[in-house]
């Protein structure tokens, strides 16, 4: 009779919980029975281990085997419990030491040669493994840069099982070949983001990045109000709803946003990190993720792959790939209205929740928003009505696939119009760089942060109304044209509390010390599309 244990993390969600892996042998017929709720992936790795450790030499014992994963109450998911289980086998067949196992955390998947291939999600894992107690992990050596961010943790990359029993035997270290860089199916299957703002597969740069272009806002040509509107976006942390005929730059002026954003602190890097890790969209040889993610899906995606679901606990869906980050709705009156009314709790909370059978999972959602959407099914609806065939009734019913509810989140509504000749030309002049622009979006987002020092809130857009009209005053009859609209029934309460953020970050990018009237007005301009005779903020200019 023997008995061992090593340790493994099992991911919920894109937390991680340490689950203790128990091998018992005893006299009897050969025969393997894993135990305490595995997935069918999981229960498969009693082959992978079989034949993993048979290939690399060793004798499969020839008795009842029993492996528990514990807490039994936890679903198990994945391959990343093969290391441990291979070893907990070794450790109870008397072939490695038990004591060297026992508190060694041990992430992996094995290939039937031995070979530890990588697996999603190493990071949380690792993350939870250190916040249990734990010193020492074991990953694929391809991750062990990944699982390297996380603090106080030795990490050992091992390429094979062959070499992780040497180190625990003392015995010395066999070379072994690395593999053939492998392909990444689900970052080529997501299809949905790329880290720093890319589009495409996950494994590219931002577009253009590959031929030494990189875009910039100075590409954008006119759109004077709609730069502006970006800028004010990229300050505060504002949803943004762009308005247009097709060809006008709504979508250019989205992909060049995240590059305005200041860069990811520490703690949204790991964040960040962590959830495309969970993912398995990391680009290669990036194991932190620090600029500001672009997800933009396309406007078939479902409800579950905008906010998360699958089969079995929940992965993570569109809104938390742009965590920390952008949300791209492009021709946003084509998603289907479950998925966009989906958007709504997450555009309040930071976080979606998601509820299943195999369980409930909480996943971080904190994004900037950008909606993009035509006038009507034709496009040229706006051109004062010239060449738009579109009956009034289909005009109404598409324009209202976007919800009241869901409009009322958004801050900052633009019409973008038609580029003319001369903006298009060049004869203009072009605008503003986006180095010029986000320099003055880092100088507005270090006041806010000056000012909400000591809160829970880094920026404006996350400060509730209440503390907004209690704590932090306005100048005196500042509000007046808001609470007029108010009455009006042009402002919801959630709208004047809206207003009221999007002020203060207007005075934060003209460096104010709060919003006076002026503001307000630009606020409100901002919000209802009605022009209100006062100049929008300073830069993007053209």
């Amino acid at each position: 009779m023997g008995f061992a244990r090593a340790c493994s993390v099992a991911l919920v969600g894109v937390e991680g919980v340490v689950v203790e892996v128990q091998a018992d042998l005893e006299p009897g017929v050969a025969a393997f029975t894993l135990v305490g709720l595995p997935d069918k992936s999981l229960v498969e790795s009693r082959d992978r281990v079989r034949a993993a450790v048979v290939n690399f030499g060793a004798e499969w014992p020839q008795k009842k085997l029993t492996v528990g994963l514990s807490p039994a109450s936890v679903p198990k998911s994945g391959s990343g419990f093969d290391l441990a289980v291979a070893c907990a086998v070794l450790g109870a067949a008397e072939k490695i030491d038990p004591k060297e196992i026992a508190d060694l955390v041990m992430i992996g998947e094995l290939g039937l040669d031995g070979r530890v291939r990588p697996v999603r999600g190493i990071l949380p894992a690792v993350l939870a493994a250190a916040d249990a107690g734990y010193r020492h992990v074991v990953v694929p050596e391809k991750t062990a840069a990944e699982a390297s961010l996380v603090p106080g943790v030795s990490v050992l990359g091992v390429r094979s099982l062959r070499q992780l029993i040497a180190v625990l035997t003392g015995s010395t270290v066999p070379e072994e070949t690395a593999a053939a860089e492998e392909g990444r199916p689900d970052a080529m299957l997501a299809g949905l983001m790329v880290p720093g703002a890319g589009i495409g597969t996950g494994l590219a740069g931002p577009p253009g990045e590959g031929d030494g272009h990189r875009p910039d806002l100075a590409d954008v040509a006119g759109q004077r109000a709609a730069r502006q509107a970006l800028e004010v976006a990229a300050a505060g942390g504002h949803h943004l709803f762009l308005s247009g005929p097709p060809g006008a730059g709504k979508t250019m002026l989205a992909e060049r946003l995240p590059a305005i954003l200041p860069p990811l602190t520490k703690q949204e890097s790991l964040e960040v990190t962590a959830v495309h890790s969970v993912a398995g969209i990391l680009p290669p040889g990036e194991p932190l993720v620090s600029a500001p993610p672009y997800c933009a899906p396309h406007h078939s995606a479902t409800m579950q792959s905008l906010v998360g679901g699958g089969n079995g606990l929940p992965r993570p869906g569109a809104v938390s790939l742009a965590h920390r980050g952008i949300l791209f709705l492009d021709e946003a009156p084509e998603f289907s209205g479950r998925a966009l009314d989906a958007l709504r709790q997450p555009l309040e909370s930071g976080h979606v929740v998601v509820a299943r059978s195999a369980g409930v999972v909480r996943l971080p959602a904190c994004f900037l928003m950008v909606l993009a959407a035509n006038p009507c099914p034709c496009g040229r609806h706006t051109l004062h009505g010239s060449g738009c065939e579109c009956p009034v009734s289909v005009i109404r019913r598409y324009q209202s696939r976007l919800s009241g509810p869901l409009l009322d989140r958004v801050d900052l509504r633009v019409e973008v119009e038609p580029v003319n000749r001369s903006d298009l030309m060049g004869r203009g002049g072009r605008g503003e760089s986006t180095a010029e622009v986000a320099a003055r979006v880092r100088e507005a987002r270090a006041r806010a942060a000056m000012r909400l020092a000591d809160t829970p809130w880094t920026t404006n857009s996350e400060v509730p109304g209440h503390e907004l009209r209690t704590r932090w005053q306005t100048a005196p009859g500042a509000l007046m044209a808001a609470e007029r609209d108010l009455e009006r029934g042009l402002l919801t309460a959630r709208g004047l509390d809206r207003v009221l953020r999007v002020a203060w970050t207007v005075a934060d990018l003209a460096g104010k010390a709060r919003p006076d009237t002026h503001d307000v007005a630009a606020a409100l301009e901002l919000r209802t599309g009605i022009a209100r005779g006062v100049p929008l903020p300073a830069g993007g200019g053209v």
